[in-house]
Protein backbone atom coordinates (compact mmCIF):
# COMPACT_ATOMS: atom_id res chain seq x y z
CA UNK A 1 0.00 0.00 0.00
CA UNK A 2 1.23 3.49 -0.81
CA UNK A 3 1.82 6.04 1.90
CA UNK A 4 0.93 9.38 0.41
CA UNK A 5 1.65 12.79 1.88
CA UNK A 6 -1.58 14.69 1.47
CA UNK A 7 -1.81 18.43 1.09
CA UNK A 8 -3.42 19.83 4.25
CA UNK A 9 -4.64 23.34 5.03
CA UNK A 10 -3.10 23.14 8.49
CA UNK A 11 0.32 23.34 6.83
CA UNK A 12 -0.28 26.99 5.92
CA UNK A 13 -1.39 27.72 9.48
CA UNK A 14 1.84 26.19 10.74
CA UNK A 15 3.84 28.37 8.35
CA UNK A 16 1.99 31.39 9.72
CA UNK A 17 2.83 30.36 13.30
CA UNK A 18 6.53 29.94 12.43
CA UNK A 19 6.71 33.36 10.77
CA UNK A 20 4.80 35.23 13.48
CA UNK A 21 6.14 33.43 16.53
CA UNK A 22 9.83 33.82 15.79
CA UNK A 23 10.58 31.23 18.45
CA UNK A 24 8.60 33.04 21.16
CA UNK A 25 6.01 30.26 21.47
CA UNK A 26 5.61 26.55 20.89
CA UNK A 27 2.86 25.15 18.67
CA UNK A 28 0.47 22.51 19.99
CA UNK A 29 -1.29 20.61 17.19
CA UNK A 30 -4.25 18.83 18.75
CA UNK A 31 -6.89 16.59 17.25
CA UNK A 32 -8.35 13.12 17.36
CA UNK A 33 -6.12 10.13 16.72
CA UNK A 34 -5.43 9.30 13.08
CA UNK A 35 -6.33 12.72 11.64
CA UNK A 36 -2.75 13.06 10.37
CA UNK A 37 -1.08 15.24 13.03
CA UNK A 38 2.24 13.40 13.26
CA UNK A 39 2.59 12.96 9.51
CA UNK A 40 1.92 16.65 8.85
CA UNK A 41 4.25 17.86 11.60
CA UNK A 42 7.07 15.64 10.33
CA UNK A 43 6.50 16.88 6.77
CA UNK A 44 6.56 20.48 8.03
CA UNK A 45 9.81 19.91 9.92
CA UNK A 46 11.47 18.33 6.91
CA UNK A 47 10.51 21.15 4.56
CA UNK A 48 10.72 24.23 6.79
CA UNK A 49 13.82 23.56 8.93
CA UNK A 50 17.44 22.55 8.40
CA UNK A 51 17.06 19.65 10.83
CA UNK A 52 14.61 18.24 13.37
CA UNK A 53 14.29 15.69 16.14
CA UNK A 54 10.96 13.96 16.69
CA UNK A 55 10.41 12.37 20.10
CA UNK A 56 7.47 9.95 20.03
CA UNK A 57 6.18 9.47 23.58
CA UNK A 58 4.19 6.42 22.47
CA UNK A 59 7.50 4.71 21.56
CA UNK A 60 10.10 6.12 23.91
CA UNK A 61 13.50 4.51 24.47
CA UNK A 62 14.72 4.18 28.08
CA UNK A 63 17.68 6.47 27.34
CA UNK A 64 15.51 9.30 26.01
CA UNK A 65 12.98 8.77 28.79
CA UNK A 66 15.71 9.11 31.42
CA UNK A 67 17.12 12.21 29.71
CA UNK A 68 13.72 13.90 29.77
CA UNK A 69 13.07 12.94 33.38
CA UNK A 70 16.41 13.92 34.83
CA UNK A 71 18.20 16.54 32.74
CA UNK A 72 15.75 19.15 31.49
CA UNK A 73 17.05 21.51 34.16
CA UNK A 74 20.46 21.59 32.43
CA UNK A 75 19.61 22.49 28.85
CA UNK A 76 23.20 22.59 27.60
CA UNK A 77 23.70 18.96 28.64
CA UNK A 78 20.19 18.02 27.54
CA UNK A 79 20.69 19.27 23.97
CA UNK A 80 24.11 17.63 23.61
CA UNK A 81 22.78 14.26 24.76
CA UNK A 82 19.65 14.60 22.62
CA UNK A 83 21.70 15.18 19.46
CA UNK A 84 23.90 12.16 20.27
CA UNK A 85 20.94 9.88 20.95
CA UNK A 86 19.18 10.84 17.72
CA UNK A 87 22.40 11.30 15.72
CA UNK A 88 21.09 14.63 14.48
CA UNK A 89 22.72 18.06 14.56
CA UNK A 90 20.53 20.89 15.82
CA UNK A 91 21.17 24.39 14.48
CA UNK A 92 20.28 27.44 16.54
CA UNK A 93 17.06 29.08 15.22
CA UNK A 94 17.09 26.68 12.25
CA UNK A 95 15.95 23.43 13.91
CA UNK A 96 12.77 22.18 15.54
CA UNK A 97 12.16 19.61 18.26
CA UNK A 98 8.84 17.73 18.04
CA UNK A 99 7.14 16.17 21.06
CA UNK A 100 4.71 13.66 19.55
CA UNK A 101 1.74 12.53 21.70
CA UNK A 102 2.90 14.92 24.41
CA UNK A 103 -0.10 14.15 26.62
CA UNK A 104 1.71 10.94 27.54
CA UNK A 105 4.50 12.99 29.16
CA UNK A 106 2.84 15.96 30.95
CA UNK A 107 6.04 17.13 32.67
CA UNK A 108 7.63 17.75 29.27
CA UNK A 109 4.67 19.87 28.24
CA UNK A 110 5.17 21.90 31.41
CA UNK A 111 8.85 22.38 30.49
CA UNK A 112 7.86 24.09 27.22
CA UNK A 113 7.96 27.40 29.12
CA UNK A 114 11.69 27.06 29.81
CA UNK A 115 12.56 25.56 26.44
CA UNK A 116 10.89 28.47 24.63
CA UNK A 117 12.57 31.00 26.92
CA UNK A 118 15.93 29.42 26.11
CA UNK A 119 15.24 30.37 22.49
CA UNK A 120 17.68 28.11 20.65
CA UNK A 121 15.14 25.99 18.77
CA UNK A 122 11.47 25.85 17.81
CA UNK A 123 9.08 23.39 19.45
CA UNK A 124 5.99 21.64 18.11
CA UNK A 125 3.79 19.35 20.18
CA UNK A 126 1.09 16.97 19.01
CA UNK A 127 -1.58 15.47 21.21
CA UNK A 128 -4.84 13.59 21.38
CA UNK A 129 -7.33 13.92 24.24
CA UNK A 130 -4.89 16.56 25.38
CA UNK A 131 -7.06 18.77 27.57
CA UNK A 132 -8.44 16.11 29.88
CA UNK A 133 -7.90 16.63 33.61
CA UNK A 134 -6.06 13.37 34.02
CA UNK A 135 -3.34 14.62 31.65
CA UNK A 136 -2.83 18.10 33.09
CA UNK A 137 -3.97 18.05 36.71
CA UNK A 138 -0.45 18.00 38.15
CA UNK A 139 1.23 20.49 35.83
CA UNK A 140 1.19 24.17 34.97
CA UNK A 141 0.00 24.65 31.38
CA UNK A 142 2.57 26.83 29.58
CA UNK A 143 1.34 30.20 28.40
CA UNK A 144 4.04 30.12 25.71
CA UNK A 145 1.91 27.73 23.66
CA UNK A 146 -0.17 28.45 20.57
CA UNK A 147 -2.81 25.89 19.61
CA UNK A 148 -3.87 24.55 16.24
CA UNK A 149 -6.87 22.25 16.02
CA UNK A 150 -6.63 19.67 13.27
CA UNK A 151 -9.69 17.92 11.86
CA UNK A 152 -10.21 15.09 9.38
CA UNK A 153 -9.59 16.04 5.76
CA UNK A 154 -12.32 18.37 4.48
CA UNK A 155 -13.97 18.03 1.08
CA UNK A 156 -11.44 20.28 -0.64
CA UNK A 157 -8.52 18.35 0.85
CA UNK A 158 -10.22 15.13 -0.31
CA UNK A 159 -10.45 16.55 -3.84
CA UNK A 160 -6.78 17.55 -3.65
CA UNK A 161 -5.96 13.93 -2.79
CA UNK A 162 -7.87 12.88 -5.92
CA UNK A 163 -5.81 15.32 -7.98
CA UNK A 164 -8.46 18.05 -8.28
CA UNK A 165 -7.29 21.51 -7.22
CA UNK A 166 -9.60 23.58 -9.44
CA UNK A 167 -13.15 22.70 -8.37
CA UNK A 168 -13.41 24.54 -5.05
CA UNK A 169 -11.87 27.81 -6.37
CA UNK A 170 -14.41 27.68 -9.21
CA UNK A 171 -17.23 27.15 -6.69
CA UNK A 172 -15.97 30.13 -4.71
CA UNK A 173 -16.38 32.25 -7.84
CA UNK A 174 -19.85 30.79 -8.28
CA UNK A 175 -20.84 31.99 -4.80
CA UNK A 176 -20.21 35.57 -5.92
CA UNK A 177 -22.57 35.22 -8.90
CA UNK A 178 -24.76 32.20 -8.11
CA UNK A 179 -26.62 30.25 -10.75
CA UNK A 180 -27.15 26.70 -11.91
CA UNK A 181 -24.05 24.60 -12.46
CA UNK A 182 -25.72 22.40 -15.05
CA UNK A 183 -26.58 18.71 -14.87
CA UNK A 184 -23.22 17.28 -15.90
CA UNK A 185 -21.09 19.39 -13.52
CA UNK A 186 -23.53 18.88 -10.65
CA UNK A 187 -23.65 15.10 -11.17
CA UNK A 188 -19.85 14.90 -11.13
CA UNK A 189 -19.60 16.98 -7.96
CA UNK A 190 -22.28 14.96 -6.18
CA UNK A 191 -20.52 11.74 -7.20
CA UNK A 192 -17.26 13.00 -5.65
CA UNK A 193 -19.09 14.28 -2.60
CA UNK A 194 -20.85 10.94 -2.03
CA UNK A 195 -17.45 9.24 -2.22
CA UNK A 196 -16.18 11.71 0.36
CA UNK A 197 -19.07 10.81 2.67
CA UNK A 198 -18.33 7.09 2.31
CA UNK A 199 -14.53 7.21 2.55
CA UNK A 200 -14.38 10.09 5.02
CA UNK A 201 -11.43 12.30 5.80
CA UNK A 202 -9.14 10.05 7.85
CA UNK A 203 -5.88 10.04 5.85
CA UNK A 204 -5.33 6.28 6.22
CA UNK A 205 -8.78 5.58 4.77
CA UNK A 206 -8.23 8.05 1.92
CA UNK A 207 -4.84 6.51 1.19
CA UNK A 208 -6.34 3.02 0.94
CA UNK A 209 -9.13 4.28 -1.30
CA UNK A 210 -6.70 5.93 -3.72
CA UNK A 211 -4.41 2.91 -3.69
CA UNK A 212 -7.04 0.17 -4.02
CA UNK A 213 -10.29 1.81 -5.23
CA UNK A 214 -11.91 -0.72 -2.91
CA UNK A 215 -14.48 0.46 -0.37
CA UNK A 216 -14.39 -2.85 1.48
CA UNK A 217 -10.73 -2.28 2.31
CA UNK A 218 -11.56 1.31 3.28
CA UNK A 219 -14.28 0.05 5.62
CA UNK A 220 -11.80 -2.36 7.21
CA UNK A 221 -9.42 0.52 7.97
CA UNK A 222 -12.24 2.63 9.41
CA UNK A 223 -13.12 -0.24 11.75
CA UNK A 224 -9.54 -0.27 13.02
CA UNK A 225 -9.72 3.45 13.74
CA UNK A 226 -13.07 3.08 15.53
CA UNK A 227 -11.62 0.28 17.64
CA UNK A 228 -8.74 2.59 18.58
CA UNK A 229 -11.24 5.23 19.67
CA UNK A 230 -13.18 2.66 21.68
CA UNK A 231 -9.97 1.55 23.42
CA UNK A 232 -9.06 5.16 24.20
CA UNK A 233 -12.49 5.80 25.70
CA UNK A 234 -12.22 2.66 27.81
CA UNK A 235 -8.87 3.83 29.19
CA UNK A 236 -10.47 7.12 30.18
CA UNK A 237 -13.59 5.53 31.66
CA UNK A 238 -13.44 1.92 32.80
CA UNK A 239 -17.22 1.89 33.32
CA UNK A 240 -17.55 2.23 29.52
CA UNK A 241 -20.21 4.93 29.73
CA UNK A 242 -18.16 7.02 27.29
CA UNK A 243 -17.93 4.17 24.84
CA UNK A 244 -21.67 3.47 25.12
CA UNK A 245 -22.50 7.11 24.37
CA UNK A 246 -20.13 7.16 21.40
CA UNK A 247 -21.56 3.92 20.00
CA UNK A 248 -25.12 5.26 20.33
CA UNK A 249 -24.66 8.34 18.09
CA UNK A 250 -25.88 6.76 14.81
CA UNK A 251 -28.96 5.18 16.38
CA UNK A 252 -29.86 8.45 18.10
CA UNK A 253 -29.70 10.39 14.83
CA UNK A 254 -31.56 7.69 12.92
CA UNK A 255 -34.54 8.04 15.26
CA UNK A 256 -34.85 11.65 14.09
CA UNK A 257 -35.50 12.89 17.63
CA UNK A 258 -34.87 16.49 18.58
CA UNK A 259 -32.05 15.69 21.00
CA UNK A 260 -29.72 12.97 22.23
CA UNK A 261 -31.37 11.00 25.04
CA UNK A 262 -28.67 9.66 27.37
CA UNK A 263 -31.21 7.77 29.49
CA UNK A 264 -31.75 5.36 26.58
CA UNK A 265 -28.05 4.52 26.75
CA UNK A 266 -27.19 4.82 30.46
CA UNK A 267 -29.94 4.25 32.99
CA UNK A 268 -30.49 6.79 35.77
CA UNK A 269 -27.53 8.96 34.84
CA UNK A 270 -27.45 12.31 36.61
CA UNK A 271 -27.19 15.55 34.68
CA UNK A 272 -23.89 16.51 36.33
CA UNK A 273 -22.32 13.16 35.44
CA UNK A 274 -23.59 13.46 31.87
CA UNK A 275 -22.07 16.90 31.50
CA UNK A 276 -18.69 15.54 32.61
CA UNK A 277 -18.88 12.76 30.03
CA UNK A 278 -19.89 15.24 27.33
CA UNK A 279 -16.90 17.41 28.17
CA UNK A 280 -14.59 14.43 27.70
CA UNK A 281 -16.15 13.55 24.33
CA UNK A 282 -15.95 17.16 23.20
CA UNK A 283 -12.29 17.49 24.18
CA UNK A 284 -11.46 14.21 22.43
CA UNK A 285 -12.48 15.79 19.09
CA UNK A 286 -13.94 12.47 17.90
CA UNK A 287 -17.47 13.89 18.12
CA UNK A 288 -19.16 17.18 17.26
CA UNK A 289 -21.87 18.44 19.61
CA UNK A 290 -24.69 20.76 18.55
CA UNK A 291 -26.49 22.55 21.38
CA UNK A 292 -30.08 23.72 21.35
CA UNK A 293 -30.46 27.50 21.22
CA UNK A 294 -33.39 28.36 23.46
CA UNK A 295 -33.80 31.89 22.08
CA UNK A 296 -31.88 32.05 18.79
CA UNK A 297 -30.03 35.31 18.35
CA UNK A 298 -26.60 36.42 17.21
CA UNK A 299 -25.04 35.50 20.56
CA UNK A 300 -25.84 31.83 20.11
CA UNK A 301 -23.49 30.70 22.87
CA UNK A 302 -25.43 32.86 25.35
CA UNK A 303 -28.69 31.05 24.55
CA UNK A 304 -27.30 27.49 24.41
CA UNK A 305 -29.16 24.94 26.52
CA UNK A 306 -26.38 22.58 27.59
CA UNK A 307 -28.91 19.93 28.62
CA UNK A 308 -30.31 19.63 25.09
CA UNK A 309 -27.92 18.60 22.36
CA UNK A 310 -27.25 16.38 19.39
CA UNK A 311 -24.06 14.44 18.80
CA UNK A 312 -22.37 13.71 15.50
CA UNK A 313 -19.19 11.87 14.59
CA UNK A 314 -16.33 14.17 13.63
CA UNK A 315 -15.80 12.10 10.48
CA UNK A 316 -18.74 11.00 8.34
CA UNK A 317 -16.79 8.12 6.83
CA UNK A 318 -16.43 6.69 10.33
CA UNK A 319 -20.13 7.41 10.92
CA UNK A 320 -21.09 5.30 7.89
CA UNK A 321 -19.12 2.37 9.29
CA UNK A 322 -20.29 2.79 12.89
CA UNK A 323 -23.94 2.93 11.81
CA UNK A 324 -23.63 -0.68 10.59
CA UNK A 325 -21.03 -1.84 13.07
CA UNK A 326 -22.74 -5.16 13.77
CA UNK A 327 -22.99 -6.06 10.08
CA UNK A 328 -20.46 -6.78 7.37
CA UNK A 329 -19.49 -4.37 4.62
CA UNK A 330 -21.81 -5.99 2.08
CA UNK A 331 -24.80 -5.45 4.38
CA UNK A 332 -24.08 -1.74 4.87
CA UNK A 333 -26.89 -0.21 2.84
CA UNK A 334 -25.46 3.31 3.16
CA UNK A 335 -22.64 2.34 0.79
CA UNK A 336 -25.09 0.84 -1.67
CA UNK A 337 -27.66 3.64 -1.51
CA UNK A 338 -25.21 6.53 -1.62
CA UNK A 339 -23.24 5.08 -4.53
CA UNK A 340 -26.44 4.67 -6.54
CA UNK A 341 -27.73 8.10 -5.45
CA UNK A 342 -30.79 6.49 -3.90
CA UNK A 343 -30.37 7.27 -0.21
CA UNK A 344 -33.91 7.25 1.25
CA UNK A 345 -35.24 10.11 3.33
CA UNK A 346 -35.02 8.05 6.53
CA UNK A 347 -31.24 8.00 6.11
CA UNK A 348 -31.00 11.76 5.93
CA UNK A 349 -29.05 11.70 9.17
CA UNK A 350 -25.94 10.83 7.12
CA UNK A 351 -26.19 14.20 5.35
CA UNK A 352 -26.89 15.91 8.65
CA UNK A 353 -23.67 14.43 10.03
CA UNK A 354 -21.56 15.57 7.08
CA UNK A 355 -22.97 19.11 7.23
CA UNK A 356 -22.15 19.23 10.96
CA UNK A 357 -18.63 18.05 10.15
CA UNK A 358 -18.11 20.66 7.41
CA UNK A 359 -19.45 23.53 9.51
CA UNK A 360 -17.30 22.54 12.48
CA UNK A 361 -14.19 22.23 10.30
CA UNK A 362 -14.95 25.70 8.91
CA UNK A 363 -14.72 27.11 12.43
CA UNK A 364 -18.38 27.25 13.47
CA UNK A 365 -19.71 26.02 16.78
CA UNK A 366 -22.90 24.03 16.23
CA UNK A 367 -26.40 25.12 17.30
CA UNK A 368 -29.93 24.13 16.31
CA UNK A 369 -33.45 25.14 17.28
CA UNK A 370 -36.80 23.38 17.73
CA UNK A 371 -40.18 24.87 18.52
CA UNK A 372 -43.79 23.61 18.56
CA UNK A 373 -45.91 23.52 15.42
CA UNK A 374 -49.72 24.04 15.39
CA UNK A 375 -50.19 20.31 14.83
CA UNK A 376 -48.52 19.42 18.13
CA UNK A 377 -45.33 18.34 16.39
CA UNK A 378 -42.06 20.24 16.34
CA UNK A 379 -40.36 22.36 13.75
CA UNK A 380 -36.62 21.89 13.66
CA UNK A 381 -33.94 24.03 12.06
CA UNK A 382 -30.88 21.80 11.75
CA UNK A 383 -28.17 24.45 12.11
CA UNK A 384 -27.89 28.14 12.94
CA UNK A 385 -25.03 30.38 11.88
CA UNK A 386 -24.44 33.82 13.34
CA UNK A 387 -23.29 36.36 10.76
CA UNK A 388 -22.82 39.95 11.85
CA UNK A 389 -26.05 41.09 13.46
CA UNK A 390 -28.23 38.41 11.84
CA UNK A 391 -28.80 34.65 11.79
CA UNK A 392 -28.61 32.20 8.91
CA UNK A 393 -30.89 29.20 9.53
CA UNK A 394 -30.05 26.00 7.64
CA UNK A 395 -32.23 23.01 6.83
CA UNK A 396 -30.66 19.82 5.46
CA UNK A 397 -32.38 17.46 3.02
CA UNK A 398 -30.97 14.14 1.86
CA UNK A 399 -32.53 14.39 -1.59
CA UNK A 400 -34.49 16.91 -3.60
CA UNK A 401 -36.86 19.07 -1.63
CA UNK A 402 -40.61 19.03 -1.51
CA UNK A 403 -41.01 21.63 1.18
CA UNK A 404 -39.09 23.43 3.90
CA UNK A 405 -41.78 24.05 6.47
CA UNK A 406 -39.46 24.29 9.45
CA UNK A 407 -37.28 26.87 7.71
CA UNK A 408 -40.33 28.90 6.68
CA UNK A 409 -41.84 28.78 10.16
CA UNK A 410 -38.55 29.80 11.78
CA UNK A 411 -38.11 32.75 9.41
CA UNK A 412 -41.66 33.89 10.09
CA UNK A 413 -41.27 33.64 13.86
CA UNK A 414 -37.86 35.33 13.97
CA UNK A 415 -38.17 37.51 10.87
CA UNK A 416 -36.21 40.46 12.30
CA UNK A 417 -33.24 38.23 13.16
CA UNK A 418 -32.80 36.39 9.84
CA UNK A 419 -30.39 37.49 7.12
CA UNK A 420 -30.73 34.65 4.61
CA UNK A 421 -32.31 31.23 4.72
CA UNK A 422 -30.54 28.22 3.23
CA UNK A 423 -31.69 24.76 2.22
CA UNK A 424 -28.83 22.31 1.69
CA UNK A 425 -29.83 19.42 -0.54
CA UNK A 426 -28.65 17.15 -3.37
CA UNK A 427 -29.97 19.04 -6.40
CA UNK A 428 -28.57 21.97 -8.39
CA UNK A 429 -28.75 25.58 -7.23
CA UNK A 430 -32.11 27.36 -7.29
CA UNK A 431 -34.07 30.04 -5.50
CA UNK A 432 -37.45 29.19 -4.01
CA UNK A 433 -38.82 32.57 -3.06
CA UNK A 434 -36.48 33.93 -0.36
CA UNK A 435 -34.97 30.47 0.28
CA UNK A 436 -31.58 29.75 -1.27
CA UNK A 437 -31.39 26.08 -2.26
CA UNK A 438 -27.74 25.05 -2.43
CA UNK A 439 -26.08 21.74 -3.29
CA UNK A 440 -24.71 20.28 -0.07
CA UNK A 441 -21.09 20.46 -1.29
CA UNK A 442 -21.32 24.28 -0.95
CA UNK A 443 -21.49 24.01 2.85
CA UNK A 444 -17.82 24.97 3.47
CA UNK A 445 -18.29 28.13 1.40
CA UNK A 446 -21.23 29.56 3.34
Amino acid sequence: MSKQLFKRKSYQKMQQWKAESGGKSALLVEGARRVGKSTLVRQFAQQEYDSYIMIDFADLSPEVDSLLDNHLSDLNYFFIRLQLLFRTTLYERRSVIIFDEVQLKPKVRQAIKYLVQDGRYDYIETGSLISLKRNVQDIVIPSEEDRLQMFPMDFEEFLWALGDEVTIPLLQQFMVNPGRLGDEAHRRLMRDFRLYMLVGGMPQAVDIFIDSNNLMQVDRMKRRILNLYADDLHKLDASDKLRALFWAIPSSLSRQISRFQPSTVIENIKQASMQELLAVLHESMIVNIAYHSSDPNVGLALTADRTRYKMYLADTGLFVTLAFWDKGFTDNTIYQKLLSDKLPANMGYVFENVVAQMLRTSGYELYYHTFPSPSNHYYEVDFLLSKGSKLTPIEVKSSGYNSHKSLDAFCEKYASRVAERILLYTKDYRKDGPTICLPVYFTPLL
